[in-house]
């Protein structure tokens, strides 16, 4: 009975793991939907401030001119905090070995453990913090990246590195998004009259900045942690339906083990009872 024994035992530990799994499936659900409506919220604000850039930028070029040929930029790569996503950080470092020359000398800020991990002893990275596991979290690592970037951005407003993003969008795929200098998607007519400021235009401008950086980043973390709930939403699903066919050969098995077992023990009997008559018969 050892081999049935064993098959059962393995059979129930499978189960065990399978409700697990199912488990946090169902919990990468859950965050995906409650992540929605966070992205969507950040996304009509990114497009408000992103509107009275483009309304105030045409009238005011000195305040906001760039100089582009300054220090290296500063590139946020958003991975994961916590594994069971599949390739969703090796897709972020593979995007980051096919940047363009131009983003060679950036400084990278790594966000999150496990693609901290697979970063470890890039030349380039000048801090690893600690990513987001749920929704709440999203504030702590926008405070943790914010208080990294400060000391990089010491130069005055004009000359200030360049500030981007890479990161999953909302469609799973690493995306590189610039976040500064700010570049508003300009439509319609643009407006004759330049708009009525209650301050300077360089106090206005470096708060839109602000403003502008939160919003965009809160977006892109946001996103980032949507994408990652899909992808392991996806892996668990994957891995719970490989479970359920191994648990049914393992069933399978298991219930032909126990037959053959009955049929053995059935031949036992016959075998004695026939040897028993024979026996009386003499």
């Amino acid at each position: 009975m050892s081999g049935l024994a064993e098959l059962s035992q393995r059979h129930a530990r499978l189960q065990e793991i399978s409700g697990i799994m199912t488990a946090m499936k169902n919990l990468s659900l859950v965050e995906a939907h409650k992540l929605a409506q966070f992205i969507g919220h950040q996304q009509r604000m990114r497009a408000n401030i992103e509107a009275a850039a483009a309304d105030f930028m045409p009238f005011h070029p000195d305040t906001c001119a760039c100089d582009t040929s300054g220090p290296a930029a500063i590139l946020v790569l958003v991975g994961s905090e916590r594994g069971f996503c599949g390739n969703f950080n090796e897709r972020i470092v593979q995007a980051l070995d096919n940047l363009p020359p131009r983003y060679s000398t950036a400084s990278l800020l790594v966000v999150g453990q496990r693609l901290g991990t697979r970063l470890a002893g890039h030349s380039r990275v000048v801090a690893f913090l600690e990513g987001a596991t749920v929704t709440e979290d999203v504030p702590a690592v926008l405070e943790r990246v914010l208080e990294a970037v400060h000391p990089l951005q010491t130069a005055p407003l004009q000359s200030r590195p360049a500030f981007l993003c890479l990161a999953h969008n909302e469609h799973g795929d690493p995306a590189l998004i610039q976040l500064l200098p700010i570049a508003p998607t300009i439509t319609g007519q643009p407006h004759m009259d330049a708009p009525l400021l209650l301050m300077t235009p360089k106090a206005f401008y470096q708060g839109l900045l602000d403003e502008f950086l939160l919003a965009a980043l809160y977006g892109e973390l946001y996103m980032s942690l949507a994408a990652e709930s899909r992808s392991r939403l996806a892996h668990m699903q994957n891995a719970i339906d490989r479970l359920d066919q191994t648990m049914a050969r393992l069933a399978l098995r298991r219930n032909t083990l126990r037959q053959e077992r009955i049929v053995e023990e059935i031949e036992v009997l016959l075998s004695s009872e026939m040897a028993f008559s024979q026996h009386k018969n003499a």
